[in-house]
């Protein structure tokens, strides 16, 4: 298994984990300032963070239509997780999701080819800047939406920091990647991700905002990432690729309606 497979691996796990111990930190009703002194919480958090910074470690290596699909299988260990630990019913439909869920990403992962993050002409870089501002203005400025907004605008932003996190030019001192401003825009965008989704949860149910933010996460990245990046399929295997990630987006849906899905907040 390559570093940057495992990685998106261990990032979708990570993020099943995380939504299962801020489930865990939030039972009982739990005041907002509460949930800042719980370690379970806290560490749910932490997850996220880590599985954040490990997917930034695949996308470098992997197509970004390959990493978002792996990272929404995180749903499926999620919902086998809440099977788990929280007791949580499975439905049929759910069980059929999860296996089909791990069928399609066996071909994403059989058609995304391990290849070096591309050379990115720069009118392609000051537009996925431009995005990035635009999503976390539209996400200050849209405060009165409703949730199927702000998870849409949430799926875009996560989008935008996927696609600059493939794009973004690593110097060979690394440290000077601070210096480069698509580095920014990766930040600005997941602010405005992580800003979107919060509200999302807040003015509507989970399972609905979940549903929509991977649908827009998953498909988004991968037709930009072949369109504007040169993200390339296995050859013989972009009809099966295209394929597998309609079924990635339907068994989300489907698994982010599922009662195991924690509610979070």
């Amino acid at each position: 298994m390559s570093l940057a497979l495992g990685a998106a691996l261990l990032a979708a796990l990570a993020y099943a984990g995380a939504s299962i111990l801020q489930a865990l930190g939030v039972r009982g009703g739990s005041s907002a300032a509460a949930l800042t002194r719980s370690p379970l919480y806290l560490a749910g958090l932490g997850l996220d963070g880590l599985a954040w910074l490990l997917s930034l470690v695949a996308l470098r290596r992997l197509p970004t239509f390959a990493v978002q699909s792996l990272l929404a299988g995180s749903l499926a260990l999620t919902v086998l997780l809440a099977r788990v630990v929280l007791r949580s019913r499975l439905r049929t439909r759910d069980t059929v999701a999860v296996l089909l869920l791990v069928g399609a990403l066996g071909v994403v992962g059989g058609a995304g080819t391990e290849q070096p993050a591309p050379l990115v002409p720069a009118p392609v870089l000051v537009a996925l800047c431009v995005a990035a501002g635009l999503c976390l203005s539209a996400v200050l400025a849209l405060r009165r939406s409703g949730s199927t907004v702000f998870a849409v605008l949430a799926g875009l932003g996560y989008s935008v920091a996927a696609l600059g996190a493939r794009a973004v030019e690593v110097p060979p001192a690394w440290w000077r990647v601070a210096l480069e401003p698509v580095a920014w825009a990766v930040v600005v965008a997941g602010v405005a991700g992580t800003l979107a989704y919060a509200a999302a949860l807040e003015k509507g149910s989970v399972g609905a905002a979940t549903a929509l933010l991977w649908s827009v996460e998953v498909v988004v990245p991968a037709v930009a990432g072949f369109a504007l990046l040169g993200d390339e399929v296995r050859p013989g295997w972009f009809g099966a690729a295209v394929a597998a990630l309609v079924v990635v987006v339907g068994c989300s849906v489907v698994l982010a309606g599922s009662p195991a899905i924690p509610e979070e907040g």
